[in-house]
């Protein structure tokens, strides 16, 4: 396109998903109750284990920290799905789609590294179990915790700011949010190097993150094949079960839409992947870390009856 001809764009529109005039209402209820039952979800591993002593172990210290992330997470792109449901095509500014574009990856670059130091933790607990509590310790688990947002909130910086620094010649996004590649198919010029720099950050962000997963799992299942009992292997794989689970589907959609050249996908095909990481996802991780969990049934108990108690006295 020649450049004298190009117009630059005062407003983005996303387009979103346009279901049917009869399934309207019912996609936009299921995406609502969705959306408040996760964040209900996540507020309530949150409060639980800030009220309940016995889950003060670093492991729920790190679930509750992945909570906290996930209500900005989901709260990051789930307003503006509910928004083009309800109202169709709607118009975003700028500054506001490149923000939104920061935070969400911001956000998912945070949870990369922080599902990285889970991995460490469930690392030191079982291969290192005499000096767990000294390795985890109150300060290292609030550095680590620290350092995982930095460093997620740092590197997002490199893709969004080579994204904002495009010429776009058209205006409507398709997608439900501003994201990369379908914000990079809007302009005016040639991104093949935007591209290859964008996969080179989040490849190493997310690659890195995963081959240390990888890595500290090959010592976990060395450590626990050389338990003596069945049972103490089983009791040994079922603390790491619910974080393996959250990984494959984090991992499994997110490398679906962030590796390979934005082109070489079917135009939408992004916006329906991204339903996985950016709602089911979120959704799903308190229902994993609490389904079938004796410490997190027995904190409710113990949760609930001071509370009565408390009310009785009252």
């Amino acid at each position: 396109m020649d450049c004298a001809n190009q117009t630059w764009v005062q407003n983005f529109v996303l387009v979103g998903f346009t279901p049917t005039q009869s399934l309207q209402p019912l996609t936009f209820l299921g995406v609502l109750c969705i959306y408040l039952l996760t964040l209900a979800g996540n507020l309530f591993i949150i409060i639980l284990v800030q009220a309940d002593s016995g889950l003060g172990t670093p492991m729920y210290f790190f679930i509750s920290i992945l909570s906290f992330l996930e209500l900005w997470y989901i709260s990051t792109t789930v307003p503006t799905l509910l928004c083009t449901m309800l109202h169709g095509p709607s118009p975003v500014s700028p500054i506001v789609c490149f923000t939104q574009l920061y935070v969400f990856h911001s956000l998912g670059m945070t949870e990369c590294y922080l599902l990285g130091v889970m991995a460490l933790d469930r690392y030191f607990a079982i291969c290192r179990p005499l000096h767990y509590h000294s390795l985890m310790g109150g300060h290292v688990r609030i550095w680590l915790a620290a350092a995982s947002w930095v460093a997620g909130f740092s590197a997002a910086l490199v893709p969004t700011c080579l994204t904002a620094s495009l010429p776009f010649c058209r205006m409507e996004i398709a997608h439900y949010f501003c994201d990369l590649a379908p914000l990079m198919r809007l302009a005016c010029v040639g991104t093949a190097w935007h591209a290859r720099v964008h996969g080179a950050v989040i490849g190493v962000a997310t690659g890195c993150n995963f081959i240390l997963i990888l890595l500290l799992y090959g010592g976990i299942l060395r450590a626990v094949l050389r338990l003596p009992t069945a049972a103490s292997r089983t009791k040994a794989f079922s603390t790491c079960s619910s974080h393996m689970t959250v990984v494959a589907l984090f991992y499994g959609s997110a490398f679906a839409v962030y590796v390979g050249p934005p082109r070489g996908r079917a135009e939408g095909s992004d916006k329906l992947i991204a339903l996985i990481y950016a709602l089911l996802t979120p959704f799903l991780n308190p229902i994993i870390y609490t389904l079938r969990n004796k410490e997190v049934k027995e904190a409710v108990k113990r949760v609930t009856h001071r509370l009565r108690a408390l009310l009785k006295g009252s």
